[in-house]
C-alpha cells in the first residue's frame, strides 16, 4: 500500500522546540547583544512569536523587551530594507 506512510506522517506531531535560553541557563537577556536578538526578528523586522521561535514564555517576554529597547536606542532597526 502506497498510502500507508503518508497516513502515518499526517498523525505525527512536530517535535516541540526547546528554549535556547533555558538550555544555556540565561538569567537575563541583554538588549546590547544584538547578534543574538536578530535571530528572533523576521526579515521584515517583526518579532517572532513564541510558537515559531521556540522560547518559553518567560524568555519570550525578555526577548521582546530587549528588542524594543535595542530599537529605541538605535542598536536595531525597526524595519529592514
Amino acid at each position: 500500500m502506497a498510502n500507508a506512510p503518508a497516513k502515518k506522517d499526517r498523525n505525527r506531531r512536530p517535535r516541540k522546540k526547546v528554549c535556547v535560553f533555558c538550555v544555556d541557563k540565561v538569567e537575563k537577556i541583554d538588549y546590547k547583544d544584538t547578534q543574538k536578538l536578530t535571530k528572533f526578528v523576521t526579515d521584515r523586522g517583526k518579532i517572532l512569536p513564541r510558537r515559531v521561535s521556540g522560547n518559553c514564555a518567560k524568555h519570550q517576554r525578555q526577548v521582546t523587551i530587549s528588542i524594543k529597547r535595542a530599537r529605541n536606542i538605535a542598536l536595531m532597526p525597526y524595519i529592514k530594507d
